[in-house]
């Protein structure tokens, strides 16, 4: 008896270590999980679709000489924006952290940010091509140029809806990880140490 009470002692004490390590790891990171259980990964490549969208677009608007959102490079740099959310969103959902969350929170901010400026200035191209369209019926090619800037115009259009589109997703993941993130520097970490189970059997 005296020789297995240790070895009793010490498994009893390392199934308590590791239920403590347990407990303690699922309440720290529960706040975390709240930011994982709305799938950003989904989202993500929601935003992945949408920057390769901006891409594309964007070398054929550079081809244009007429006035365009190309003409502050708005297609490169918000895809690149909305490509590098897309990723961070997939990567954190795959490995969660603290720092991960607070890295996808800043750039969520950044490219709302973004893609507000590129929405007012694709507003001022619509105007601007609307005027063009109007004087172009005074030009001796009525029809091509017409045609053209109709064109134009329906590209233009695509973007700016996606733009409103992928404002509505930033804007969501914005809130969902800053609420993550309060919620893991107010959380209360709870241990549950229950008593020895084998006390009544090392005192016979």
């Amino acid at each position: 008896m005296e020789g297995t009470e240790p070895t009793t002692r010490v498994g009893t004490t390392g199934k308590h270590g590791i239920q403590e390590a347990d407990s303690r790891e699922l309440m720290s990171s529960k706040p975390l999980h709240r930011f994982v259980k709305r799938e950003p990964r989904c989202l993500g490549i929601v935003l992945l679709m949408f920057g390769c969208a901006e891409l594309l677009m964007g070398f054929h608007l550079a081809s244009e000489d007429l006035p365009n959102s190309c003409v502050i490079y708005i297609p490169f740099w918000q895809g690149a924006l909305f490509l590098v959310c897309g990723n961070l969103s997939i990567y954190t959902e795959i490995h969660p952290s603290k720092k991960m969350v607070t890295v996808c929170l800043a750039m969520y901010v950044v490219a709302l940010l973004g893609t507000i400026v590129s929405i007012g200035y694709r507003i001022f191209c619509f105007s601007h091509l609307a005027y063009l369209k109007g004087m172009s019926s005074y030009s001796q090619e009525k029809e091509w140029a017409v045609i053209r800037i109709q064109q134009l115009l329906g590209v233009e259009g695509l973007l700016f809806t996606s733009s409103w589109c992928v404002v509505v997703l930033l804007i969501f993941l914005s809130s969902v990880a800053r609420f993550a993130l309060k919620s893991t520097q107010t959380q209360v970490i709870v241990q549950c140490i229950p008593a020895p189970a084998q006390s009544a059997t090392t005192s016979t």
